[in-house]
């Protein structure tokens, strides 16, 4: 009996410990929850999950201190977090992650009502319900401080209907009738607005504009309601241009002189003259006076870039047509001006009936085609003076041979209605001839790609005796590799250039790389890029190298080096322009507006409003702008973005939070007038 009376005792004693422990545990837990309610945890990450952070034996400060944290979104498949701004801001500026995210979170496209990324956004997509009466009673009232902030603005009103097809350059009626001859094509060239007096308004679309029709299938077929003008089909229905079938137009591929189609037509050339090999040796050609753009559109399937040009004239809106399509599209005539593209930018020009008199002024023209050529390119000319013979037209044939022999060209083929000429690698012709020859060299210290506002001249342009800009790999090796013009930009930098170059490329291709996954870029109707400051063009480089179904055009604003030449040496398209004025080209024409460290260096030059009200102008409805700059800019930019109806968004860059810039995403919505 005292042995059991002991071990009961024994036993009452450990259930009152137990009962105890756990009464304080109890206490202890709800003290410690209530207590710590406001105080800031701090919640860590391996370097698995925040690769930018990097190892080191020291103690730092977390860099999620003074951030709070959703934890639904600490909770997914891979465990990922991912850290949200402390003050929450308004749902049109709202924060988002780094360029690269965790792969598991979702951030295919704007945010939900609970701060969610969508993945049914689309880009392209808009509600015109939304902003149906934009222009009623929304003047703009602007106020710039000039220092980069304090910028207060009120809506932008709507432009008039009569402005839906407006460039700004192109269409100043008041200049063109102050021009004191228009004979040489001088009304076709840039005759900008005053300063003070430009655009101030959003351009509307048309009535009834869709969401464009995606590439490939754009090439075939574009909305009626979207290019409105039907005299180019009246004009050129014979010719197997472009058709109106019920609300579309329809282009069957083909062209003034290849009206059986523009495949059929590129096979004849390449088989006159395999040596051209589209798409390995010739990577970027000009089309002029392209019309509806069809023997580019067909050179995209060959791995050849064509930029076509043609001035806005009686033809009426080819080049808007052209990007509608989504093909490489430009306003520019050949007139009195240099065009905006560098020396050796194209291994091959074509014209077919591009209806330009080449042999005119001692064949200035011409000389400007020999100054854009690359050395060892070649000039297509599909014309009536090549087959026909004709008094008028056979002058006119040999009044062109003679041209072209004193330019060194030699025709190396001419078959039925196309003739091919081939421009020197080098000077050697031009030195040989005899003293007092014309037209006769430039001077040594003429520079060919000088461009800006620059008149044409009337002298061969000079080849570098070192053979730089010749001898450029083949596509797709030339895109990544450092051309020898890389040698001769102007930059100030104690870096290497090559060095430049290479970190360029690696940086854009990592973002585009972060944009791919976390944002999906592959599945976007993304066809049409303007990059506004390109740089040496590793921005384009990274789509291409990416898979990326697009072209882009690479713009090399005036207030920085000149990295034209190695843009074109890469195989890429590009051209000069100052973004203190509008530039060349239709309301509604790209997909995606680019714009890395621009307004923090143009500020100093251009009103900001000036710079994005043009970047409205010419992005469609339902496109897309990223701008990656300095915190400096970033307020001024957000309520211009407001103002002008975009739907805005502020992210971090990789650099996370405490990183000096930012990358500000803004959507474009259909606005009615």
């Amino acid at each position: 009996m005292k042995g059991v009376g002991n071990g009961y005792v024994s036993k009452s004693k450990n259930v009152i410990k137990i009962s105890a422990f756990m009464f304080i545990s109890v206490v202890c837990f709800y003290l410690g929850k209530n207590w710590s309610d406001g105080y800031q945890q701090l919640i860590f990450f391996n370097s698995r999950q925040n690769p930018t952070i990097t190892s080191s034996s020291s103690v730092t400060i977390s860099p999620n201190f003074n951030k709070k944290f959703d934890i639904s979104s600490l909770i997914n498949d891979n465990n990922d977090t991912v850290p949200v701004q402390q003050e929450k801001q308004s749902s049109d500026a709202a924060e988002k992650p780094a360029d690269d995210p965790p792969s598991g979170a979702q951030k295919t496209g704007m945010v939900d009502e609970n701060g969610v990324m969508r993945d049914d956004f689309v880009v392209g997509e808009f509600d015109p319900d939304v902003v149906d009466n934009w222009g009623e009673g929304n003047e703009t009232d602007v106020e710039d401080s000039g220092s980069g902030g304090g910028v207060k603005l009120k809506k932008f009103g709507l432009c008039p209907m009569s402005m839906k097809d407006y460039i700004p350059c192109l269409d100043n009626e008041e200049a063109i009738r102050k021009l004191s001859s228009t004979d040489k094509g001088e009304k076709f060239e840039r005759h900008c607005p005053e300063k003070g007096t430009g655009l101030n308004c959003l351009v509307p679309a048309p009535k009834g504009y869709r969401t464009r029709i995606p590439w490939p299938k754009s090439r075939d077929e574009v909305w009626f309601s979207n290019v409105p003008h039907a005299r180019l089909a009246e004009d050129k229905g014979g010719q197997n241009w472009i058709t109106v079938d019920k609300d579309k137009f329809k282009f069957p591929g083909g062209g003034t002189q290849f009206i059986h189609g523009a495949d059929q037509y590129l096979d004849q050339i390449e088989k006159m003259l395999p040596e051209i090999a589209f798409g390995r040796h010739t990577r970027v050609a000009l089309d002029v006076g392209c019309g509806v753009a069809s023997f580019g559109a067909y050179l995209l399937s060959r791995n050849v870039l064509t930029l076509s040009v043609a001035p806005k004239d009686v033809h009426e809106n080819q080049i808007q047509f052209a990007l509608e399509r989504g093909v490489p599209a430009m306003v520019s005539a050949f007139a009195t001006r240099r065009l905006l593209y560098p020396s050796q930018a194209f291994e091959l020009l074509h014209c077919s009936r591009c209806r330009i008199n080449w042999t005119r002024d001692d064949g200035i023209l011409l000389l400007e085609v020999n100054r854009i050529l690359r050395a060892g390119g070649y000039f297509v000319w599909a014309a009536q003076p090549v087959y026909k013979h004709e008094p008028l037209l056979e002058q006119q044939w040999e009044e062109m041979i003679n041209l072209t022999s004193s330019l060194c060209w030699r025709l190396v083929k001419k078959e039925g209605y196309i003739a091919i000429w081939q421009k020197p690698m080098n000077n050697s012709c031009y030195l040989s001839r005899a003293e007092g020859a014309t037209p006769p060299l430039c001077d040594s210290d003429d520079d060919p790609d000088d461009v800006w506002y620059v008149n044409l001249k009337a002298c061969i342009a000079r080849l570098p005796e070192d053979g730089i800009g010749a001898n450029v790999n083949t596509w797709p090796a030339r895109l990544q590799m450092p051309p020898d013009r890389l040698q001769s930009i102007q930059i100030d930098s104690y870096t290497s250039r090559k060095y430049l170059f290479t970190a360029e490329s690696k940086y854009w291709n990592e973002i585009i790389q972060s944009y791919v996954r976390a944002l999906h870029w592959k599945q976007i109707p993304l066809r049409n890029v303007l990059d506004m400051h390109a740089g040496f063009g590793g921005f384009a480089a990274a789509l291409s190298e990416n898979k990326l179904d697009c072209w882009v055009l690479n713009v090399v604003p005036i207030s920085g080096p000149n990295t034209l030449p190695v843009i074109y040496d890469r195989g890429l398209l590009g051209v000069m322009h100052d973004w203190c004025e509008p530039f060349d080209t239709y309301p509604r024409t790209y997909d995606l507006l680019h714009a890395a460290n621009l307004f923090s260096v143009e500020q100093k030059r251009c009103n900001m409003s000036t710079i994005m009200l043009e970047m409205d102008r010419i992005l469609r409805p339902g496109g897309r702008v990223y701008i990656r700059d300095t915190l400096a800019v970033m307020g001024e930019l957000q309520e211009i973005a407001k103002a002008m109806g975009w739907h805005i968004t502020l992210r971090d860059t990789s650099e996370g939070p405490q990183a000096s810039y930012r990358v500000l995403t803004c959507d474009k919505r259909l606005l009615h007038a």
